[in-house]
């Protein structure tokens, strides 16, 4: 077989309909969409979830929860994620994302203390757990808040 035998199996491939090309091609006139009503109509179409008018279920459901809108959220980041660099790099939040650690930096950085360090670096972030910053000094390193 060559290239240019190739063929897709029978049945595989199926012509689009041909909506609104005369009676005979069975979906003119109306095509398809029966007589009248909201769904006949062009540039119609009811959002997901809608009943008709009666009530919708999402909103029959009673509420619950609160979110606070002035939550603190933070990166994170591991000390075993600091291994993948050289010894005596400045490990910053700019060098976090471009070795594709951190996916923005709209958030502030908080170093963890999961995992081990085994080469001293200095780490620059907003802020450190106790374990996180024992654990850079004791493998020679420097932590530093911005």
């Amino acid at each position: 077989m060559r290239l240019h035998e190739l063929r897709p199996p029978e049945g595989a491939r199926k012509a689009a309909k041909r909506k609104g090309r005369g009676m005979a091609s069975g979906l003119g006139k109306t095509s398809g969409r029966g007589q009248k009503g909201q769904k006949a109509r062009s540039g119609s179409g009811i959002r997901p979830g809608f009943e008709g008018g009666q009530m919708p279920y999402f909103q029959r459901l009673p509420k619950r929860g609160f979110t606070n809108i002035h939550k603190k959220r933070w990166n994170i980041v591991n000390l075993n994620d600091l291994n993948k660099f050289e010894e005596g790099t400045v490990v910053t939040p700019d060098l976090l994302l471009e070795a594709g650690i951190l996916k923005d930096l709209r958030d502030p950085l908080k170093v963890l203390g999961d995992g081990e360090l085994d080469r001293k670096l200095e780490v620059q972030a907003h802020r450190f757990s106790k374990q996180a910053l024992a654990k850079i000094e004791a493998a020679g390193g420097k932590a530093e808040v911005i």
